[in-house]
């Protein structure tokens, strides 16, 4: 089941709540722990050449954008 498909049938299902509840149950989808997914950029949610240092959780091309704003400088 896609996520997709999981949204759109929490939607069909709104307005019957105890089938709702019995279908999240089971099938919602779990939460990741492990694997690319799991960091992703705060700023355009974008997976790989992502940045976790300082806590920044950027990925390398919103850091370049935003670097000098948040206090970083450039030593030549």
């Amino acid at each position: 089941m896609t996520a997709s498909d999981w949204r759109k049938i929490t939607k069909q299902l709104k307005n019957k709540p105890a089938v709702l509840e019995k279908f999240l149950k089971h099938n919602k989808p779990k939460e990741r722990t492990t694997g690319i997914a799991v960091d992703k950029c705060e700023r355009c949610g974008r997976f790989n050449a992502h940045i976790k240092s300082y806590g920044l959780n950027l990925c390398r091309h919103c850091f370049r954008e935003i670097a000098t704003e948040i206090g970083f400088k450039k030593y030549n």
